[in-house]
């Protein structure tokens, strides 16, 4: 499909308006701004006088006001408006953003091993150049940019990953993350199959335009747009040059001679000559609860925000009872010393000696009283406890994961199971990430050939990824059961080496072996007499080489032969 039409095109795509709508609610958690939350929950600009959204949720019947959403946002903590002569005291406890923190951790805080498959290469030589060129893929530019969509993902349901090249820049290809608001996808049997990616440039002739560039991926071509609308349409497209930024964001190139050599045709359109698309869509997790058709992801924060309200809102009772609980004093006028007509009074608690005071009323009123409220710290700790158990593990994580069990050093299995909740949830989001992984790292492999000049590299490839683990086994229950293996003659050399380094290949491995061989045969040389190098009954790698019976006797006693018969 071409880029949209000019004219009164609705923009953004009313069938993406509630989708929007959910991100924007989303990223107002994710980022923590009070101010945001307050506008999507009710503010000037928030959701429920929003024309679009008004009509989109048919919010003009009255019904609607009281009991729907409007009212639903009204009843939210963020969307209940200040009293009038109250300062705005309402506190955020940042807990969202540190969900989706902790979701990018537990998948990117080591990088996963990107294998290239020996059978879907032709030649040791392209095997060797492909999986090099993969692993600087994967550096720790590649490493943190995987890691920081991982985040977005999580608190906005899915982020978009953009394969991007310009040799003048950097010499292979790199990955451009993009927000999910950002992009308008198309989707053939649940795949993504085009994507339209939008910004809002600076206005050239008053606020009241909004200029649009649109930047449409389809397999083997770019496509670009400029149009000239409203706030609420697209409006009329423009040729590319009408803006100075949108004449910056076309692609293009300096020729020998200094001059501008632009890589789109006179329609606006660039060929990739590559056979994919360009963006992929990494879903945080599948499904999503609330819009049947449309294969989003799911936000960590998909009904949980009224939690996220309730826990703002019980903290801040919480430093609401810590302003009230100062002590105040309470003294009658006539205690105060007068500055004079008009400019009030003053009274000294520092002063120890009081002269008498000529007052009418000698009774309860002349007294000095001393007020301070109770401070519920207990029951308001509790119910911030309570509220943060639920909301993490309606998220999908476990409390030891934020520390909320305490930081007593246990085992690696006690871990495990203290987090076993997170690590499903990890686990889970690894079968999403793994697949977009590996589509991401082949699209790069065809621009680095194309257009980046990489040789000796298969594009063709097959790929494979492995999470290393979550949680690292402790060095000395390891080294104990090794040692009980070995003592049992139950495991071989080979095998120890792959237990220690499960992150190992088998070439890694079997080169470890021959080192630890090779040390121990220089350690322990083969003593005279000794012709057939049996290291006097053990083997080299310090197993027994004789050979026994099922009964744990030589082979030859097994026979009914004594030995040396």
């Amino acid at each position: 499909m071409p880029l949209p039409s000019s004219g009164k095109t609705p923009w953004p795509p009313t069938e993406f308006c509630e989708p929007l709508d959910s991100v924007e609610v989303w990223h107002a958690w994710y980022s923590g701004d009070t101010n945001h939350l307050s506008q999507v929950y009710g503010g000037p600009n928030g959701l429920a006088l929003n024309p679009k959204a008004r009509e989109f949720f048919d919010l003009n019947k009255p019904s609607q006001f009281r009991g729907g959403l409007v009212g639903g946002l009204a009843r939210m903590f963020w969307g209940e408006p200040v009293t009038p002569g109250q300062p705005a005291a309402k506190l955020h406890v940042p807990l969202a953003g540190d969900i989706a923190e902790m979701s990018a951790n537990l998948l990117w805080a080591d990088i996963p091993a990107v294998t290239v498959d020996v059978d879907s290469v032709d030649g040791a030589a392209a095997l060797v150049a492909t999986t090099d060129q993969v692993k600087r893929y994967l550096d720790d530019r590649g490493h943190s940019t995987m890691r920081q969509a991982a985040e977005i993902a999580a608190a906005l349901g899915g982020v978009y990953v953009r394969v991007v090249w310009d040799v003048e820049v950097q010499p292979r290809p790199w990955l451009d993350v993009i927000y999910p608001d950002a992009v308008i996808p198309e989707w053939r049997w649940g795949r993504l199959s085009a994507a339209t990616i939008w910004r809002e440039l600076e206005p050239l002739h008053g606020e009241s335009e909004v200029w649009r560039l649109l930047e449409r991926h389809e397999a083997g071509t770019i496509a670009y747009g400029l149009y000239r609308g409203d706030a609420d349409t697209l409006g009329m497209q423009m040729a590319l040059a009408d803006h100075p930024d949108a004449l910056e964001a076309v692609p293009h190139r300096t020729d020998a001679a200094g001059n501008t050599v632009w890589l789109v045709d006179e329609a606006g359109v660039m060929a990739t000559r590559v056979p994919r698309l360009l963006v992929s869509y990494i879903p945080n997790v599948l499904p999503n609860r609330m819009w049947r058709g449309l294969p989003l992801g799911r936000s960590d924060y998909a009904g949980v925000e009224p939690l996220m309200g309730a826990l703002d809102e019980a903290w801040t009772s919480w430093m609401r009872d810590l302003r009230l609980g100062k002590a105040r004093i309470m003294l009658p006028q006539s205690m105060l010393e007068t500055d004079g007509p008009g400019a009030g009074g003053m009274f000294d608690l520092d002063r120890e000696v009081f002269v008498q005071l000529n007052m009418l009323d000698e009774g309860t009123g002349s007294a000095i009283t001393a007020n301070q409220f109770n401070i519920r710290v207990e029951e308001h700790e509790r119910t911030v406890a309570a509220l943060r158990r639920q909301i993490l593990s309606s998220a999908g994580y476990s409390a030891q994961s934020f520390g909320d069990e305490g930081t007593v050093a246990v085992t690696a299995t006690e871990v495990a199971a203290r987090k076993e909740e997170s690590l499903t949830t990890r686990g889970l989001k690894i079968l999403y990430q793994r697949p977009e992984l590996l589509g991401i790292v082949t699209t790069m492999l065809w621009v680095d050939v194309t257009h980046c000049g990489a040789k000796g590299i298969d594009p063709g490839v097959e790929l494979t990824a492995s999470w290393p683990q979550a949680v690292q086994p402790d060095p000395e229950a390891t080294a104990r059961t090794l040692s009980l293996l070995e003592t049992a003659g139950a495991i071989s050399t080979w095998m120890k080496v792959k237990l220690l380094r499960p992150e190992w290949d088998d070439e890694e491995v079997a080169e470890e072996v021959a080192r630890i061989r090779a040390d121990r045969a220089a350690a322990n040389p083969i003593p005279a007499g000794d012709p057939f190098g049996t290291g006097g009954g053990q083997a080299v790698d310090g197993e027994d080489s004789t050979a026994t019976g099922e009964d744990g006797a030589p082979e030859d006693a097994a026979d009914g032969q004594e030995p040396g018969d």
